[in-house]
């Protein structure tokens, strides 16, 4: 194929994201370079996209353009409803606003686009660990621990990658290791010191006095 272009179909790059629904990694499967963008499934009743704003500690304050390109989803958006069947152009432009968006119908898809206006567009870092996560979904957690070292050796300071990486050596029995990375998390950013109190990646080792001594 021509070094000019691309081409790929949602289906043939998607993987799991969680129990209930499928990410498709556009930007990364594509190298697309000037804005964000990416396509998530689920089937009726699941979130297609969880509840989310663009204002946290890693947020970049993108603007959101959601299409529903299959399927039909109700969006919430700081409390009020709407119905998008496909063909539906869902715009957020403010990033305090709260929004996630429920399917409808079985396969429903949402293609999502975003970015800060004015600025370079750099890649979220939810992305550096996302090509992990379908594998804690399957329970393939020898296969999310390779992926996380991948990540983790290209952003060794990342405390959402040290994080997810205890998270699955703990999955393995790999106490030491767990405890280490966590630890370094939590010195990065210690909002990652409440979540490993009740995330439950961390039962297999939750007695261990280590991890009690540093959690709290």
């Amino acid at each position: 194929m021509s070094e000019k272009f691309r081409v790929a179909s949602i289906s043939e790059i998607e993987t799991p994201s969680s129990q209930t629904s499928r990410w498709a990694p556009v930007r990364r499967h594509l190298d697309v370079g000037s804005f964000g963008i990416n396509a998530w499934t689920a089937d009726a009743g699941n979130e297609v996209i969880s509840e989310h704003d663009e204002v946290g500690p890693r947020s970049r304050r993108h603007e959101e353009l959601y299409l529903v390109v299959k399927g039909r989803a109700t969006f919430t958006v700081d409390g009020e409803t709407v119905d998008a069947p496909a063909g539906t152009f869902v715009f957020v432009h403010d990033p305090a606003a709260k929004r996630k968006a429920v399917a409808e119908e079985g396969e429903t898809t949402i293609l999502v686009a975003g970015g800060a206006p004015g600025e370079v567009y750099t890649p979220p870092h939810w992305e550096r660990s996302a090509p992990a996560l379908g594998y804690f979904a399957t329970k393939e957690y020898d296969k999310a621990h390779e992926a996380l070292m991948e990540a983790h050796e290209e952003f060794p300071d990342d405390p959402t990658v040290l994080f997810n990486l205890a998270c699955a050596e703990s999955l393995l029995g790999r106490t030491d290791d767990a405890i280490g990375h966590l630890e370094q998390s939590i010195a990065s950013d210690e909002s990652f010191r409440e979540l490993a109190q009740t995330d439950t990646d961390f039962d297999p080792i939750r007695d261990e006095p280590r991890f009690r001594e540093l959690v709290g």
